[in-house]
Parts: C-alpha cells; sequence; structure tokens
C-alpha cells in the first residue's frame, strides 16, 4: 500500500508552492517533493544577490512581500518564502530526491529517497539551477573550476578568471574585485550582456575602461591548468596565471529525468518539453508542467512573475477534469 494523493509536485521552489496553495484552495490533497532545502535553488543563490524583480512580482498565495529595498534580496526572498510556506502549512517534504516515476495501475507510481507514493496526477516544478552548462573543455574537472558562486570573500587575493557576460558573471567579477581579488573576464561576444540588470551594466563597463577588471571580448577558455588558463582570444592563444575558474555558463533543466517519465522534448536547440501552454499537461496525460522547466533550454523565458500562473492553470484543469 502507497500513500494517494489527487497531485504530486515535485520541486519546492517558488512556483512548486504556488501549486501547492492552489491545490490547497481547490481542497485537493496534494503532496510537495523537495530533494534539498525549501526553496532550495534560491538558498543555493549567490549571498549577495538582488532580484532583478520587484517584490511584488514575486508574491505567491496573495502573501505580500515586504523588502527593504525597491529590489529584494536572496536572503529576503529565502523568509519570505519560509513565511508563506508556514501560513499556508503547506504538505511538503524536504531533502527527499524522487528517483524514479513509473506506470502504476492507472496512476502513476513515485518512488522517493525515502518512500513511495501514488498519484493520478504529477506536477514537474524542477526549474533548471542543478544542473550546470558544461564547457567541456582539459581541466574543467579540477576543483579550482567553480560552476556555483556563492560568497566573494573566499577569492580575495586570488586571480580569478570569470567565464560569461551575463548577470551572474558580471555579479562574481564585481562582487570578488571588491574583495581584493584580480580579476579576468572571458566573454564570447563583443560586449557585456544586453539583459544584465541596468544599475550594474554601467559599473562592469567602467570597471572594464579603467582596467580594474580586464575583460577578453570574442573569445572562450580552451584549457584550465593547475597554476594557469588557456584562452583563445583574438590577440591569440594565451596563457593567464589563474587559482580559480568560475564558469558563469548557465545552467539547464534535467532533461534525462523528463525522458525518463516519457515527457517528450524538441530535438531544436531549445529542446522545450512537450506541453499545452492553456493546460500546461505534458504529453504524458496527468503529467504537468510548471515554471522555468516549461523553457527548456531558453532559461530566460519564464520567471517567477510570468509563471505564477501555471499553478492556477494546472489546477483550475484538474478540477474541471474531476
Amino acid at each position: 500500500m502507497y500513500d494517494n494523493y489527487d497531485i504530486l509536485i515535485i520541486g519546492g521552489g517558488p512556483i512548486g508552492l504556488a501549486c501547492g496553495i492552489e491545490a490547497k484552495k481547490a481542497g485537493l490533497s496534494y503532496l510537495i517533493l523537495e530533494k534539498g532545502c525549501l526553496v532550495n535553488s534560491l538558498y543555493n543563490y549567490p549571498s549577495n544577490m538582488t532580484f532583478f524583480s520587484t517584490a511584488d512580482k514575486l508574491e505567491i498565495g496573495n502573501v505580500p512581500f515586504m523588502s527593504l529595498s525597491v529590489k529584494p534580496n536572496r536572503n529576503e526572498a529565502l523568509e519570505y518564502y519560509r513565511r508563506v510556506s508556514d501560513q499556508f502549512k503547506l504538505n511538503i517534504h524536504l531533502f527527499e530526491k524522487v528517483e524514479a516515476v513509473e506506470d502504476f495501475d492507472g496512476k502513476y507510481l513515485l518512488k522517493t529517497s525515502k518512500s513511495s507514493y501514488q498519484t493520478k496526477n504529477i506536477i514537474i516544478a524542477t526549474g533548471f539551477y542543478d544542473l550546470p552548462n558544461l564547457m567541456n573543455i582539459p581541466g574543467e574537472e579540477l576543483p579550482k573550476v567553480k560552476h556555483y558562486y556563492k560568497d566573494p570573500h573566499y577569492y580575495a587575493g586570488q586571480k580569478v578568471l570569470v567565464v560569461g557576460g551575463n548577470n551572474s558573471a558580471v555579479d562574481a567579477a564585481l562582487e570578488t574585485y571588491r574583495k581584493g581579488a584580480e580579476v579576468t573576464m572571458v566573454i564570447r561576444e563583443s560586449q557585456i550582456g544586453e539583459r544584465v540588470k541596468y544599475w550594474v551594466r554601467p559599473d562592469i563597463i567602467n570597471r572594464i575602461k579603467e582596467g580594474s577588471i580586464k575583460a577578453y571580448f570574442n573569445s572562450g577558455l580552451e584549457e584550465v591548468r593547475e597554476h594557469e588558463v588557456i584562452i583563445q582570444s583574438p590577440e591569440g592563444k594565451l596563457a593567464i596565471p589563474n587559482d580559480f575558474v568560475l564558469a558563469m555558463t548557465g545552467y539547464q533543466p534535467d532533461f534525462s529525468f523528463l525522458r525518463s517519465i516519457g515527457i517528450r522534448i524538441s530535438d531544436d536547440e531549445q529542446q522545450v518539453p512537450e506541453h499545452n501552454p492553456e493546460t500546461m499537461e505534458s504529453n504524458k496525460k496527468g503529467i504537468y508542467l510548471a515554471g522555468v522547466v516549461c523553457g527548456g533550454m531558453n532559461t530566460h523565458l519564464w520567471f517567477i512573475e510570468n509563471s505564477r500562473v501555471h499553478a492556477e492553470k494546472i489546477v483550475k484543469q484538474l478540477t474541471v477534469d474531476s
């Protein structure tokens, strides 16, 4: 015998929580399964991160998000979503990873690291922050290469190479520079990304112009060695002394998990999971997608503010079907 729910929600981020709230409002039995801590991806964001969005756009469940400034930071977001979870007394199991989803007697059986559950309906709200886009170059496996950046103090007095020219890379470059790191950026494009936060972009451009941060545009990292890196630049191949590489190359959804449960993925570069945008139901009956995962490799398509409605769409569809 397995615990039986109307909905099982995979992912305890903001959109997973929003789905739980809507399920509870509709009187449906549900369980949220999260492999890490509450809003695990946000927890793993850089310590000093400030959101691009204003606080009201990050709200779920009609609970006001009060912030000290117009743009809330990571710590404020963690406090807010914890408070929302407590306020709704959401049914959520933390540190319980979903390991398999199987068809089972007309339903689905979810096997986790701790138990098993059955349901007719699954919502996948797993985001995209768990799997970094690898560079696939020699030396990437060295401990000095980091695909996640947490705090600048760790890099004080070190020679740091930052790969990328968008928000994560720019934040890492500026913060480590201001903690005393010698910072070099390697950027494939000809300029700092247009999506970089408007109050940050002039700062990084000016630091590059004055030479405080060295930047190689139209360039790529070719190899990481113990005490140096090799880059290909318009000047040719260059060897740069180096202590750490911060590879801010972006992240992607867990496509292997989606495929393992039968969700079709488009065969183009975007790798969009098949789903109906009106109901959010995938090609697998009873399995729905919510949040960033819906965009595949286009991780800039869906954010908290424009995918909160996915929760409402899915629960509305489920109540109509029932």
